[in-house]
């Protein structure tokens, strides 16, 4: 526990960031609703835009978090690192599908994409439940914590947030989440993040995770 409270406040640059865009969101959230929040963010749309964010969402899909997991394991040589970002989304995936089952809300596009397509991007392949939370949302945030936790260049904890929150703005954009989806997906990636850090530096000396060095 020590540890990995040492290491959170080594990399308070990200936690306070975070907190700071959880609280103004929440603001935003509890000041607008759940609606009109969804139809503010989604109002602008360009065809660059729409392809890009159609691309990019992927990130915080589960084949791409085993795809960097499967990079740092075999080709960077860190093999913790790897291990602890498959666990992360294994972890966060679990723990949104549980959330998702017991909580079965509309997508934006069952609700508003019989009257308005406006807010809808065509060619865009929509979900129609299990709405909340947003699991890539989670995903990505899961894997932006165990980065800047284990990596050691403290310089990318900025890069890493601002990444995992376009994440969370892609799902909005494309019209698959509303921002308290979003919002409760990153707060439990976050936490699988730090869980699955802490799991590994509880095991850091065994065979198992022994090849990592975290400064």
């Amino acid at each position: 526990m020590v540890k990995i409270v040492s290491l959170i406040k080594s990399r308070a640059l990200f936690f306070y960031s975070f907190i700071a865009v959880m609280i103004a969101v929440t603001l935003f959230l509890l000041i607008e609703g759940k609606a009109e929040s969804f139809f503010i963010l989604n109002t602008w749309h360009v065809d660059w835009l729409d392809s890009f964010m159609d691309y990019y969402t992927n990130v915080g899909n589960g084949l791409f978090a085993i795809l960097l997991g499967a990079v740092c394991f075999f080709f960077w040589k860190k093999r913790a690192l790897g291990l602890t970002i498959f666990y992360s989304f294994l972890s966060s995936g679990i723990m949104v599908q549980l959330v998702k089952h017991l909580h079965d809300s509309p997508r934006p596009q069952s609700i508003y994409g019989v009257y308005d397509q406006r807010y809808f991007i065509k060619g865009i392949e929509f979900a129609h439940n299990n709405s909340f939370p947003s699991g890539h949302t989670a995903t990505a945030f899961a894997m932006a914590t165990v980065l800047v936790l284990l990596m050691e260049d403290k310089k990318l904890q900025l890069p890493f947030l601002l990444l995992a929150l376009l994440v969370g703005f892609s799902r909005i954009y494309l019209g698959q989440h509303f921002l308290l989806d979003v919002l409760v997906g990153a707060l439990i990636g976050v936490v699988c993040g730090i869980g699955c850090v802490c799991f590994a530096k509880k095991y850091e000396a065994s065979s198992f995770f022994g090849n990592f060095k975290s400064k």
